[in-house]
């Protein structure tokens, strides 16, 4: 060691909280995005824990802040109102024409699916419930194929 650098010292800080270089450490309130990357690793390492121990707890915790981080900083938008309603026939194992009461004769059903035909406002009313999807969902604005 130079006699310089024993008259200064160590002057590289570590940019690590301690919550993340030790298991067991403080929990601490997900700031940043490296907070935020820091107890997903945390996660990971946490995800085999069993219910009702201390790390089984910790995770919890974790999970729980980790979700309220991303529920203000990652907005997840609203899915495309007709691949929802495809996810949700192909969840319930049910067919065009299971849709039929809900959006009209086959062709309609067709039209709809293909994107050739808005939704409607009782197509929308009826369709909730059926596939237990948000209105919200159903309501999003998404483009039309208009024939030529």
């Amino acid at each position: 060691m130079s006699a310089s650098s024993a008259r200064t010292g160590n002057t590289t800080r570590s940019t690590r909280r301690p919550s993340e270089t030790r298991p067991g450490a403080p929990i601490r309130p997900i700031r940043s995005v490296a907070d935020h990357r820091a107890a997903l690793a945390e996660i990971e390492r946490l995800m085999h824990a069993r219910k009702g121990t201390a790390e089984g707890d910790r995770l919890d915790v974790l999970a729980t802040l980790v979700e309220a981080w991303e529920a203000r900083h990652v907005p997840i938008e609203a899915p495309d109102p007709i691949a929802a309603i495809q996810f949700m026939m192909e969840q319930k194992g049910l067919t065009r024409r299971d849709l039929e009461p809900a959006i009209g004769s086959r062709a309609r059903v067709a039209e709809v699916l293909n994107k050739r035909r808005a939704l409607t406002l009782p197509m929308i009313r009826a369709l909730g419930p059926l596939l237990d999807l948000p209105v919200d969902v159903l309501v999003q604005a998404y483009p039309v194929r208009v024939p030529l």
